[in-house]
């Protein structure tokens, strides 16, 4: 048994980046034999995952050594899954620790299959040496920034600039289309609330979101519509009824809908992830939040991480264009109160959006959508 490509993503950023690439292969070559191992979004590609990956979902140095175990069998497992399917090559979509396991194990049994790597560490804001551990082990990389390239220079590693996913991943969306289904009147304004994808991000940074929206939502009233955006992986616990979520809060899973529904708001509480960016690409200002285990974050915080930003599109302005709240400085005040001067002042919104927008453009927005610069060199590498 064979195909043409497999593709390997951990978690919910990276299924959403596998579907855009897949899609885009499918156009260009409808008869491409694609496998592919992943979470719930892969679904909307009709590809099932032989592999339940859900466990993987977790961030940060001591947060992933409590499920080391369960890394290492999933890695056996899939690397049995790829050897067996005979892929021409595999794509290993983002998440560092996961992906360097299945590709060392793919290394050693079955080295005529290539190994690309769709987007990479970020060694331009922590931990360089990783260009020369993945230059080692993979043949191709399908980079977001051109400044990663010059890392990896020195090793060898063919690297392709595909620009950031996350400006092309959804289309314009029909904020007045989602706000009719959701029975708002013209005069209410619509809170989104995203509290990550990973567990982790549930347990440390969500209570905090979920304080701040009931603090908004007793601020401004029945004007105020507080909606969730969550991934399926991790419904149950969002809505589990332990987190302080407004008694009137809607609840969003559907992936079809996100569009819409950051089109819709006025203004979001975020996560910190790939998803403000996303945000942004829709015109909703925001605020981000975020906090790490306190061990890891005194180590990104004193060794690793060198950005003054956590936000993308912050660092690509050099400027706190969305308000960031992480580790001591996340909290509900603060939160509310950053939101609050958003939903209380249309200039301060307009400017905001504004600002975010020229930080996209500097991302490469108006250009080629990533996941078909992805798509072509993916076809190139296993003709």
């Amino acid at each position: 048994m064979s195909c043409d490509l497999i593709f390997v993503s951990a978690e919910p950023s990276g299924d959403d980046l596998s579907v855009a690439v897949i899609q885009s292969l499918r156009t260009k070559l409808p008869n491409l034999e694609i496998k592919a191992i992943g979470g719930n979004a892969l679904e909307t590609v009709e590809l099932s995952s032989p592999i339940d990956v859900s466990p993987l979902s977790v961030l940060g140095l001591f947060e992933g050594l409590k499920v080391y175990p369960q890394v290492v069998k999933l890695a056996d497992v899939a690397a049995d899954f790829i050897v067996r399917n005979d892929p021409k090559a595999v794509v290993l979509v983002d998440s560092w620790g996961f992906m360097l396991r299945v590709a060392q194990r793919l290394k050693k049994r079955a080295p005529h299959i290539k190994l690309i790597k769709l987007v990479g560490p970020q060694v331009w804001a922590t931990r360089p040496g990783r260009a020369k551990t993945l230059a080692r082990l993979v043949d191709h990389l399908l980079c977001i920034h051109e400044m990663e390239v010059p890392y990896y220079e020195p090793f060898g590693l063919a690297c392709t600039v595909i620009g950031n996913p996350a400006l092309d991943r959804l289309e314009t969306g029909d904020g007045k289309a989602y706000r009719t289904e959701l029975g708002l009147a013209d005069d209410q304004r619509l809170l989104l609330i995203l509290p990550g994808s990973r567990k982790s991000e549930i347990s440390r940074t969500a209570p905090t979101l979920a304080e701040s929206a009931t603090r908004l939502v007793q601020r401004f009233g029945p004007n105020l519509k507080p909606v969730v955006l969550v991934s399926k992986s991790v419904a149950e616990l969002v809505q589990d009824g332990t987190l302080p979520w407004p008694v009137d809060t809607h609840y969003e899973t559907r992936v079809d809908a996100k569009a819409d529904l950051m089109s819709a708001a006025d203004v979001a509480l975020a996560c910190s992830g790939t998803v403000t960016t996303e945000l942004a690409s829709q015109g909703c200002p925001m605020v981000v939040a975020y906090r790490m285990g306190p061990l890891t974050w005194f180590l990104a915080d004193k060794f690793l991480y060198q950005p003054d930003y956590a936000t993308l599109f912050n660092i690509a302005a050099d400027n706190e264009v969305a308000p960031e709240f992480l580790q001591d400085q996340l909290t509900a005040e603060n939160l509310t109160e950053a939101a609050g001067a958003l939903l209380t002042n249309d200039q301060k919104r307009a400017n905001q959006i504004h600002e975010q927008f020229e930080a996209l453009e500097r991302m490469g927005l108006g250009g080629k959508p990533a996941p078909e610069i992805a798509a072509d060199t993916l076809i190139d590498l296993i003709k």
